[in-house]
């Protein structure tokens, strides 16, 4: 852990601020149903994924063995514009009613700072994050984890510079998924 502190890169105050304030943004996009603007908020080769946590006897963890985690989803752009225009439709059960979802973001911390294969600046971001979701009186599920955020910088047509997000592993504290469905973004 010491090693991993020693090796942060260091970071502006203003390079932390926006990332804070484009995930805030993010977060907010998806609480006010805003999916497409969203979706404009990812790379066109974006890896999306959610994993299982796993449970590993010391025994086994001091051996370096630990069971490999499950996908709940892996998912590329094509698959998430799926998502969107399925529950677009209000037909998609899972999410109707509609869900209301309030989206946390904390702990924000850039872990890395380098160039991708294209020359284009990214950013490795971890953080915790929360997602509460309710629909119907009694269906409120909160899903409570860490992720793992690829952050490549971009310039828009009015020339301000923003991000995308280009990977996002995200994996759950919980290690059986207690909810019916995972229907909402995270």
């Amino acid at each position: 852990m010491l090693e991993e502190l020693t090796r942060m890169p260091r970071v502006t105050p203003e390079l932390q601020q926006d990332v804070e304030q484009f995930l805030y943004h993010e977060a907010a996009l998806l609480d006010e149903r805003r999916f497409r603007e969203w979706l404009d908020c990812l790379a066109e080769d974006i890896e999306y994924t959610l994993d299982t946590n796993t449970l590993a006897q010391f025994r086994d963890r001091r051996k370096g063995w630990a069971p490999p985690s499950t996908y709940i989803f892996h998912e590329d752009k094509y698959q998430l514009e799926r998502r969107v225009a399925r529950i677009e439709t209000g037909q998609a059960w899972a999410d109707e009613p509609a869900s209301r979802t309030r989206h946390f973001v904390t702990n924000v911390r850039i872990l890395a700072q380098a160039e991708n294969e294209r020359g284009e600046a990214e950013l490795v971001v971890a953080c915790n994050y929360l997602a509460h979701r309710a629909s119907k009186s009694r269906d409120h599920h909160s899903y409570i984890g860490t992720r793992r955020d690829t952050l490549r910088r971009v310039r828009t047509a009015e020339g301000e510079d923003t991000f995308l997000i280009a990977r996002r592993r995200l994996e759950l504290d919980e290690f059986t998924l207690m909810s019916a469905n995972v229907s909402i973004l995270l």
